[in-house]
C-alpha cells in the first residue's frame, strides 16, 4: 500500500461528499417541479411528451397504480428490446454484419437491461449492431434508471406527506429523471469522454498495423455515448467485453476518476434530496454517513489485500512485496483497481476496470459481499436510495424493541405491515442468490460453466447469481454463462430482485404517506446523529451475515483459508 493509494481512495470520498449536496438540491428542484435553469428550454418539451402521451401531469397516483405503470411499462420494454435484439440482421445501421441475437442471449439481455442490471452473456464488439447498442441497451441504460429514481422519489414522500392517498405520478418522475438529470449530464460527460480520446462513430473498425507487420481490425463505434449513461445511471454494461478495462472506455486515471464519480454522484445527492423532503438536510447525511462508513471499510479491506501478492504468485516466483497485478490494467495499478471494484459493486454499475476473478480471496470477496449487502452502500440510482431506507425501518424498529417504544422514522409511526414489506423487500435478493446457487452448484447443468474446481468455483457461481439478484451485473470471470440453464435462472434472478423489492417499498411508501407525522418526543430515538448511523450500519451488516456467511464461508474464506490469509 502506498500514500498515493489512500491519498487517491480519501480524495474521492471527500469528492463525493463535496457532489452531494449539490446534486441533492437539484434533484429536490426537479422532482418539486420548482425552476431549475434547464427549465426554461426543456419546459416546453416536458410539455409536449405529455400531451402526446395523454398524460396529466397533475393527476397523481395511489402505491397500486404506481406499481402497476412500472411493471406494465418495464414489460413493454423487455419485449420491445427482445424483438430488436432478435430482428438485428435485418435492421440497419449494422455495418458489421452481425446476424440476430440467440433467443436465450436476447431474453437474458432484455431483461437484464430494463432491469437496470445490464448483465452480459455475450461479448459486446463480437454481438452487437450498433443500433442495437444505441436504439436498445443506451436506451434502456436511461429507461431502467429513471425508473430507479422515480420509486426513489415516490418512497421519499411517503415520509415527507402527510394522511396522502398518492406518492406521485410515474411517468412524471420517469420523464423528468430523463429530461432534467440523466440526457444533460451524460451529453456533457460524453462530449468530456471524446476530447480524452474515447470513439464516437457509426464506423465499424479501424485498421492498424501490429508490431509484427500484420494488419489487425479493431472495433470501435458510438462509444462514449453509451459510457457516459452506463456510468450515470449505474449500469454498467460494456460496449466492448472487456467493459472498462478497454482502453477505449476508459482511457486513462482522469477518465477512471470522472466515470467512478459519475457512478456515485446521484446515489450520493439522493440522500441530501431526502433530507430536503423532510425538512431537515441532517437525516439525508445521516444515510450517507453510514453508506460512507461502509464503503471505506470495504475499500481498505479491498485495498490492503490487493497490495500484497496471492500465493500463487509468490510460488511462481514472484517477490513476495509485489503487489497482486493479476486481471489488472497497469495504466490503472492496485489501488485504482481496487477502489473501481468498490465503487461498480457498492453502486450497482457492473462495469469493471479490472478482473475480480483474479483478485485475492479475499479482496474478491469485498465485491461480493457489497452485492450482498443489498447494493444500499450508496447503491444504483434509486434502487440504493430506497433500499437503504427499507434498512432504516427495519434498524428503528430493532432500536424501538431495546427500548419498549413504539418505533417511528421521521414522525411516522413503523408499525407490523411496515416491517412485514421491509422484510420481504430485505429477503427477495437474497432466496433469489441462494436458490440459484445452491441448484447450479448441486447439479451437473450448473457446474458445466464452472471453470475453477473447488472454492473458487463456488465463488463464480455464488457471484453470477449476486450479480443478477442484486442487479449489478458485473461479472467475477471464469464462469460461462451462454447456456439455458445460466441466461433463464439469471433472467429469473434479475426479475426477482428487481420487482420484488419495488413492490414492496411501493406499498411501504403508500402506507407511510397516509399516516400523519407526530412530532418527535422525549422518547423518540434520534435518527440523525451518530447513534443511528451506527445502528443503520450494524444493521446492514448483521443481516448480511446471517444470511450469506454460509455461503461465504464455502467461497472466498474457504478458499482464504486453504492458502494464506491475507
Amino acid at each position: 500500500m502506498t500514500l498515493e493509494g489512500w491519498m487517491l481512495i480519501v480524495g474521492f470520498t471527500g469528492l463525493v461528499a463535496l457532489l452531494a449536496r449539490p446534486v441533492g438540491l437539484y434533484l429536490d428542484a426537479v422532482y418539486a417541479g420548482r425552476a431549475t435553469w434547464l427549465r426554461p428550454v426543456l419546459g416546453p418539451v416536458e410539455s409536449l411528451l405529455y400531451g402526446a402521451a395523454g398524460v396529466r401531469p397533475e393527476q397523481e397516483q395511489d402505491w397500486k397504480g404506481y406499481a402497476l405503470a412500472i411493471v406494465g411499462f418495464s414489460l413493454l420494454c423487455t419485449l420491445a428490446l427482445f424483438a430488436l435484439l432478435r430482428l438485428q440482421g435485418v435492421l440497419p445501421l449494422n455495418p458489421q454484419g452481425f446476424a440476430g441475437v440467440a433467443p436465450n442471449i436476447a431474453m437474458n439481455t432484455a431483461v437484464s437491461f430494463v432491469t437496470n442490471t445490464n448483465w452480459q452473456a455475450y461479448a459486446g464488439e463480437g454481438a452487437m449492431s450498433h443500433l442495437s447498442q444505441m436504439a436498445g441497451l443506451t436506451v434502456q441504460n436511461f429507461v431502467s434508471a429513471a425508473v430507479g429514481m422515480a420509486v426513489a422519489v415516490a418512497f421519499a414522500r411517503g415520509f415527507s406527506r402527510r394522511s396522502a392517498q398518492t406518492i406521485g405520478n410515474f411517468w412524471v418522475d420517469m420523464t423528468r429523471s430523463i429530461l432534467y438529470i440523466l440526457l444533460p449530464v451524460s451529453l456533457v460527460l460524453a462530449v468530456l469522454f471524446v476530447a480524452l480520446g474515447m470513439p464516437q462513430t457509426l464506423a465499424s473498425s479501424l485498421q492498424a498495423t501490429t508490431l509484427e507487420g500484420q494488419a489487425q481490425d479493431i472495433a470501435i463505434g458510438p462509444v462514449a455515448s453509451q459510457v457516459a449513461i452506463k456510468m450515470l445511471g449505474t449500469n454498467g454494461g460494456g460496449f466492448f467485453n472487456a467493459n472498462a478495462a478497454h482502453p477505449f472506455e476508459n482511457t486513462g486515471p482522469l477518465v477512471n476518476l470522472v466515470q467512478m464519480l459519475s457512478i456515485f454522484a446521484i446515489g450520493a445527492g439522493m440522500t441530501i434530496m431526502f433530507g430536503r423532503m423532510v425538512g431537515s438536510e441532517r437525516h439525508g447525511w445521516a444515510l450517507l454517513a453510514a453508506m460512507g462508513a461502509l464503503f471505506l471499510i470495504g475499500t481498505g479491506v479491498a485495498y490492503w489485500a490487493e497490495a500484497q501478492a496471492t500465493p500463487a504468485l509468490i510460488a511462481a516466483g514472484v517477490d513476495p512485496g509485489a503487489a497482486n497485478m493479476e486481471g489488472k490494467e497497469v495504466r490503472f495499478g492496485v489501488s485504482a483497481s481496487a477502489l473501481f471494484a468498490a465503487v461498480t459493486t457498492a453502486a450497482s454499475c457492473g462495469a469493471v476496470n479490472a478482473m475480480h476473478d483474479s483478485f485475492s480471496a479475499l479482496g474478491g470477496m469485498i465485491p461480493l459481499v457489497n452485492i450482498l449487502a443489498g447494493e444500499v452502500i450508496v447503491g444504483g440510482v434509486g434502487a440504493g436510495f430506497y433500499g437503504i431506507l427499507v434498512f432504516a425501518i427495519l434498524a428503528v424498529f430493532v432500536a424501538g424493541l431495546m427500548v419498549g417504544r413504539t418505533p417511528a422514522y421521521l414522525g411516522k409511526k413503523i408499525e407490523a405491515r411496515d416491517v412485514k414489506l421491509a422484510v420481504l423487500a430485505i429477503l427477495a435478493a437474497p432466496l433469489a442468490i441462494l436458490l440459484g446457487t445452491a441448484f447450479a452448484a448441486a447439479t451437473e447443468v450448473g457446474r458445466a460453466g464452472v471453470l475453477n474446481a473447488g472454492p473458487h468455483g463456488f465463488s463464480e457461481i455464488l457471484y453470477a447469481f449476486a450479480s443478477a439478484a442484486g442487479n449489478n451485473g458485473s461479472a467475477f470471470a471464469g464462469l460461462t454463462a451462454t447456456s439455458d440453464f445460466y441466461t433463464y435462472a439469471q433472467a429469473a434472478a434479475m426479475l426477482a430482485g428487481r420487482f420484488l423489492i419495488i413492490i414492496p417499498a411501493l406499498a411501504i411508501a403508500g402506507n407511510l404517506a397516509a399516516k400523519p407525522t407526530a412530532p418527535a418526543s422525549a422518547g423518540t430515538f434520534p435518527t440523525s446523529g451518530p447513534l443511528f448511523v451506527g445502528l443503520l450500519a450494524f444493521i446492514i451488516l448483521i443481516v448480511g451475515a446471517l444470511t450469506f456467511f454460509p455461503a461465504l464461508a464455502l467461497g472466498p474464506l474457504a478458499e482464504a483459508t486453504a492458502g494464506v490469509l491475507y
